[in-house]
């Protein structure tokens, strides 16, 4: 069957499943309404600071940031994702790196802020991430990141649903590996170890997993396209809530 959807990262060809994109989409507001948070508790003004995104895909948070008025810098290891998110930057002036996290080619504490997405999850040197980020930020800047922690339903999420059932697949095999998945409790002790100060864990969720399941399925067999799956899923912070599946946090550089 022509165009009949297949999965496929960082592609907009007719029927391809992107799960970057779509986990890009629908965390969007929850990550911007966190920033908004930090940003107030740590006193920092958009306007005149340098904000750096890694494992920025399309570059919709990059974008996102560029609004509030921070001069961004976006990596992200896949040339085509470099491509697809300069293509759609709208004049907002975002310069965008093909980079690995793991070897930012960025002068030393040069950022005020460090949002760390769609990378914690897959890495296998974490703390390399978390090293390069501590590095390029300068001192009293603000490192935040967002991933998934290891418990029995984040597992059954990401390895089940979001990469092996046909249904739901949206993630390419090997995606997620439970080793990968970490507990805000190792998150926070690897901060500590290159110099952040963990100051906040928050999770979040979907409002209704009812909708997030239908949402998935409509976009698996076709009938859904992207941009309608945020209004569908509508992500909330959990602040109270012991993070089950996702969580947001955010940690201080020493200075």
């Amino acid at each position: 069957m022509p165009n009949a959807p297949y999965i496929a990262l960082d592609s907009t060809g007719p029927g391809a499943v992107d799960g970057r994109q779509i986990r890009a989409l629908t965390f969007q507001s929850v990550r911007l309404e966190y920033l908004r948070q930090v940003l107030s508790e740590v006193d920092l003004a958009p306007a005149g600071s340098r904000a750096l995104v890694v494992g920025s895909g399309r570059g919709l948070l990059a974008q996102g940031l560029a609004r509030l008025g921070f001069e961004v810098v976006a990596t992200d290891p896949s040339p085509t994702a470099t491509a697809l998110a300069q293509k759609a930057d709208d004049g907002l002036g975002v310069t965008y790196l093909t980079s690995s996290a793991e070897t930012l080619d960025l002068p030393d504490d040069s950022f005020d802020l460090v949002y760390c997405a769609d990378t914690l999850e897959i890495t296998e040197r974490h703390n390399a991430v978390l090293a390069e980020a501590a590095r390029v930020l300068r001192p009293g800047g603000a490192f935040v990141y967002d991933t998934v922690n290891r418990t029995p339903l984040s597992r059954l999420i990401y390895l089940g649903a979001f990469q092996a059932i046909p249904g739901t697949r949206i993630m390419p095999p090997g995606r997620y590996a439970a080793h990968r998945l970490r507990r805000p409790t190792e998150v926070a002790l690897a901060l500590a170890q290159v110099g952040l100060t963990t100051k906040d864990v928050t999770a979040f969720k979907p409002r209704n997993v009812q909708s997030l399941v239908r949402a998935t399925h409509g976009r698996r067999r076709g009938t859904l396209t992207d941009e309608q799956l945020p209004g569908l899923v509508a992500m909330v912070l959990t602040p109270k809530a012991s993070p089950l599946v996702t969580y947001l946090g955010y940690a201080i550089h020493a200075a």
